[in-house]
């Protein structure tokens, strides 16, 4: 029944929604429907339960709906899209050497990639997936190499995404795959005046595709 859940929100800190048949929070990391590896690497980090943002965002991205989630920094939203991402992947075929990457997460600075890459990759070891971060400031020789082996996921910022679409004639790698795509600190790239390359990394993405953005504030457009 919706009071139940109503009540559970509350306790929550207090949940708002917005969205038809929103899907209800979960409570234990068991009932997000992940795949049982992710599981396991869950259990051996030692993250006891969802946090409050994780517990409704995280079943609301598994519905494949597109999610705007707005939460603190430190509140556990890199694993609210990362963990429906490693199951995304897995039902995916694939990546071929010299194919794109079927997860895409877009990060305003280079210390924020370096981060969410860092959680990523826990989990893509579980999975066997391969993660690549592409961030501007530093040498392009070993991120171009990466990606031409080819990568299930790509962490990066969206000026060096930009270069690395348009180096060697578009040979270095492409978005052609890409059904999941995150934004995140999207308010923060908006106000740092990254929304033209943001537009323009995306219109590389298939119109069918998921996506995801998450922001410390609400922002009002």
């Amino acid at each position: 029944t919706s009071s139940p859940v109503a009540r559970y929100r509350r306790e929550l800190g207090g949940i708002k929604i917005r969205g038809k048949r929103c899907p209800r929070p979960v409570k234990t990391w068991g009932q997000c429907g992940l795949p049982s590896k992710v599981l396991e690497a869950i259990i051996k980090l030692k993250y006891e339960k969802p946090t409050p943002i994780q517990a409704q965002a995280i079943p609301c991205i598994m519905s494949g709906r597109d999610v705007i989630g707005v939460a603190k920094t430190g509140s556990g939203k890199t694993l609210s899209f990362l963990l429906p991402m490693m199951r995304h992947v897995a039902a995916q075929p694939r990546v071929a050497p010299g194919e794109g990457p079927v997860g895409l997460i877009i990060a305003p600075t280079r210390e924020l990639a370096m981060q969410i890459y860092g959680e990523a990759r826990r989990f893509c070891k579980a999975m066997g997936f391969k993660c690549v971060c592409a961030y501007g400031g530093s040498g392009v020789g070993e991120q171009i190499s990466d990606l031409k082996r080819g990568a299930d996921i790509v962490v990066c910022t969206p000026g060096r995404m930009i270069d690395l679409l348009t180096m060697n004639q578009g040979r270095i790698t492409n978005l052609a795959r890409v059904t999941f795509v995150v934004l995140d600190e999207a308010d923060r790239m908006f106000d740092m005046g990254f929304e033209p390359q943001i537009t323009r990394v995306v219109e590389n993405v298939r119109p069918k595709r998921q996506t995801v953005m998450f922001s410390a504030t609400f922002p009002s457009q």
